[in-house]
């Protein structure tokens, strides 16, 4: 069984967080220590701990976390501009928490990562 995480208490708002978004399915907040001007954490409310761990019934929920990114970038104004969206999976690729989530980042050149 997955363990609740930090995450867990955000969704719940047991503990502070800048929260952008948040529905039935997902919350958005702001990220703690950005690494852009906008940077902003897209989670299932639903515990997933990597992307291992998502099934077929997820995927709906990993579709409307994609239209609620697309949403956040319009609302933010980075979605003429640009913006990267990120996801890591396990320790290897720098995940920390194990509650899956999309980093959104934009608000300036972000330069090229893969093409």
């Amino acid at each position: 069984m997955a363990q609740e995480t930090i995450f867990s208490k955000i969704i719940r708002r047991e503990i502070p967080a800048d929260i952008v978004f948040q529905d039935d399915k997902v919350t958005a907040f702001r990220d703690i220590s950005p690494q852009a001007p906008t940077h902003i954490l897209i989670i299932p409310n639903k515990l997933i701990p990597t992307i291992n761990d998502i099934t077929e019934q997820d995927e709906m929920l990993l579709g409307h976390m994609v239209i609620v990114v697309a949403k956040i970038a319009k609302q933010e104004g980075i979605d003429e501009s640009g913006y990267r969206l990120i996801m890591n999976c396990n320790k290897d690729a720098g995940q920390e928490v194990f509650h899956i989530h999309m980093h959104l980042l934009g608000g300036k050149n972000l330069g090229r990562l893969v093409g």
